[in-house]
């Protein structure tokens, strides 16, 4: 079975190879922080804060500008789509202030999930399908 995608080139291969030794380094590992717009209305609910975006900013700036502690034990970080064009307090944009303390930024890419069609509950992740686009 053949594929419609190329082969990486020996170049490609190494960069991958070492973006993903950054993100599992000794001592290092991934921070979610891909939550969705509906995941942030429960945890804001918890503690009577309203879901909206400045908020939802808020929230992950006072994530993301943690000191040496994340930068020492944080080697990559997902975002949710809605992260990549928010600022911090500084002015910077939430993926350059991740880029600036030496860790690797990452996306969600799927939309969650759906029924597999002819199984007996089975799921499927949406989102996927396009990723080429």
């Amino acid at each position: 079975m053949t594929h419609q995608f190329p082969s990486l080139s020996p170049e490609q291969k190494k960069e991958l190879s070492d973006i993903a030794q950054k993100i599992v380094a000794p001592g290092k590992g991934i921070l979610a922080a891909d939550e969705s717009t509906g995941t942030m209305a429960k945890r804001l609910q918890k503690i009577n804060v309203e879901n909206t975006e400045e908020n939802r900013r808020c929230y992950r700036d006072i994530l993301f500008s943690s000191g040496t502690d994340m930068t020492n034990s944080v080697g990559g970080v997902i975002f949710f789509h809605e992260t990549l064009y928010q600022k911090a307090d500084s002015g910077k944009l939430f993926p350059q202030v991740i880029k600036d303390k030496g860790i690797v930024v990452g996306i969600k890419v799927d939309k969650g999930t759906a029924g597999l069609n002819g199984t007996d509950g089975e799921t499927t992740t949406q989102g996927l399908d396009g990723l080429s686009e």
